[in-house]
């Protein structure tokens, strides 16, 4: 039978010189017994080498917007040009301990599920199931007139027979600098040959949600229903500083739900957390693995 609490204090900030394992443990006592869902953001996969938006030590970025990308060819060229480069990085990062630690949590049964703000499918390549890509995936291209989709696989074949030789040619150039979103940093992209969607001559785009787009009604209610379908949420490697993460959290939190964080720095769910772990997610998940596993069938379902 769940056991469900309606209130809680509020935690702390975690403090520079407080002991990881102590948070830690507090985190296991909290989550004990209770199945949980997990919300991931970027401070997930960027010791995967995929960069993010936000951490600390993260290099300022303007990402483009859905307005930009649909104002004009131009605009869609240099997306592709980029991604053309950027999205090869992505395919080829594979998972880190914070991934597989997730993961062991959903083998042993104490996670119900991933709800994943990244693009990277690096949870998938762990063995999660099931998984929810809120804000879509890389590995998807999505045609805006007819709907159809193809893999990223497949569409990368069509690009290179339109630009043979781009990516060399770039590579000649030097190092080239990976950034979020399955991107990379490259400015000159004028000779750079778009492809259309080969069933009816519509625009490609890659079927992850643009800054300024909306999250589609039906991924928002699927979120919804993991999160009332748990007893508890973990929320792992993101600041929530966007509504799209925030809102689930709100409403863990609403529910009565205890709400364990470990991020680098601020979120916006510090104020209705029940722990706040301030460290890397590869270093506490895998640790609280272990003392969730040691602890859930000896631990009260009270906060403490």
């Amino acid at each position: 039978m769940r056991t469900r609490v309606t209130a809680w204090t509020p935690a702390p900030p975690t403090l520079a010189d407080t002991d990881p394992f102590e948070r830690a443990s507090l985190a296991a006592r909290v989550l004990a017994g209770r199945r949980t869902v997990v919300l991931t953001g970027a401070g997930v996969s960027t010791p995967s080498g995929i960069p993010d938006y936000r951490s600390p030590d993260a290099i300022p970025r303007n990402p483009m917007t859905i307005e930009q990308f649909l104002s004009s060819a131009d605009f869609r060229r240099h997306y592709w040009a980029r991604n053309h480069l950027g999205w090869r990085h992505m395919d080829a990062a594979t998972p880190n301990a914070a991934h597989r630690a997730i993961t062991d949590l959903q083998r042993a049964g104490l996670a119900t599920g991933v709800i994943t703000q990244n693009v990277d499918m690096l949870h998938l390549k762990a063995g999660s199931r099931p998984v929810l890509d809120i804000h879509g995936s890389y590995g998807r291209v999505i045609c805006l007139s007819c709907g159809r989709t193809q893999s990223r696989h497949l569409l990368a074949q069509s690009l290179e027979e339109a630009n043979p030789g781009f990516a060399d040619r770039v590579r000649g150039r030097g190092a080239i600098e990976v950034a979020p979103d399955a991107d990379a940093v490259l400015d000159d992209t004028s000779d750079f040959r778009i492809v259309d969607c080969a069933a009816c001559g519509g625009v490609l785009k890659p079927d992850i949600v643009y800054f300024g787009e909306s999250v589609p009604r039906p991924v928002v209610d699927r979120a919804f229903a993991m999160v009332d379908d748990a007893d508890a949420m973990l929320v792992a490697g993101s600041s929530l500083s966007v509504m799209s993460g925030l809102r689930f959290v709100r409403h863990a939190a609403r529910s009565g739900k205890p709400v364990v964080i470990v991020n680098r720095g601020h979120t916006r769910g510090d104020d209705v957390a029940a722990v706040k772990i301030d460290h890397r997610c590869e270093a506490i998940l895998p640790m609280l693995v272990d003392l969730s596993r040691a602890s859930a069938p000896h631990v009260s379902n009270a906060f403490v």
